[in-house]
């Protein structure tokens, strides 16, 4: 009977600790990821709220080592070299603090990734500080949030945003070089039989605003090289170079075709972009 007791009381246990109450994360973790030029870039952060409470000066005192976050110290990664605000961060894994003031925040990247939040920072193992400026929006954000915006061909801005107070900083990598090394080996020195490679480079020059005769020629490599298969967006990128050099009537043509292509393949978004161009072609 004693045996059987004891059994129970072991089964009940186990059951006891498997089955014990899971509760949400008040400041849950979240995973940041983007593309800056060719590096990818990845954000790990626990977001916490601000629950009525007075955030920086108050709850986030000024002056002092903040996690940028809640919970652990949040991470930030870059799989290329990169620059931040002007200075080389290899690629690498790095702790993100900042030390937030009223105008202006120091942001520090981190060689040091095991301490617990702030406890036990040591300015040492620093790899970089700069100071940015801080904005205050008239929205209010309730929880804390890191995000991209203002991408380019070879850069973007990260945003740290919390109540009514932005911090940002510019993160940049050299895409152009490996891109420009592509292009001579493939493109000017050699051949290649892809329409997608010639298509690429012709954006590349036409987004770049390197120069509209080569990006001009590309392009209609690529839709040759398609024969038949004709591809709307490649025929689109057709009509905004000749747009853009001045060759409107031919625009205009080429514009007409890719948004008959389009209609014919479903894609509502290259109907309105070639509807938009036609219409602001003057003659």
């Amino acid at each position: 009977m004693k045996r059987i007791t004891l059994t129970i009381l072991a089964i009940l246990t186990a059951f006891s600790v498997q089955a014990q109450l899971k509760m949400p994360p008040g400041s849950p973790t979240f995973e940041l990821k983007g593309t800056v030029g060719l590096a990818d870039v990845k954000v790990v952060y626990s977001r916490p709220s601000a629950k009525g409470r007075k955030v920086f000066g108050r709850l986030v005192p000024f002056g002092e080592v903040w996690r940028t976050g809640a919970n652990a110290s949040t991470k930030i990664s870059f799989s290329q070299d990169v620059k931040i605000e002007g200075n080389p961060v290899p690629a690498g894994d790095y702790a993100l603090y900042s030390i937030p003031g009223e105008n202006e925040w120091t942001i520090i990247l981190s060689k040091n990734l095991s301490w617990w939040g702030s406890l036990g920072y040591d300015a040492a193992e620093d790899f970089l500080r700069f100071n940015v400026p801080t904005k205050h929006p008239s929205s209010h954000y309730e929880t804390f949030t890191v995000s991209f915006s203002d991408f380019k061909l070879n850069s973007a801005k990260l945003n740290m945003k919390w109540e009514k107070t932005k911090a940002v900083f510019t993160i940049e990598n050299d895409a152009e070089a490996e891109v420009m090394a592509y292009i001579k080996e493939h493109l000017i020195d050699g051949t290649t039989a892809k329409d997608t490679d010639y298509f690429q480079a012709a954006t590349f020059y036409y987004e770049g605003h390197k120069d509209d005769q080569k990006a001009l020629v590309w392009s209609k490599k690529a839709i040759e090289i398609s024969g038949d298969n004709k591809k709307y967006w490649e025929i689109h990128l057709k009509a905004k170079i000749l747009a853009r050099l001045g060759y409107n009537e031919d625009a205009a043509a080429a514009a007409n075709e890719s948004k008959k292509l389009a209609e014919a393949g479903g894609n509502p978004d290259y109907v309105r972009l070639n509807t938009r161009l036609i219409e602001s072609l003057k003659f």
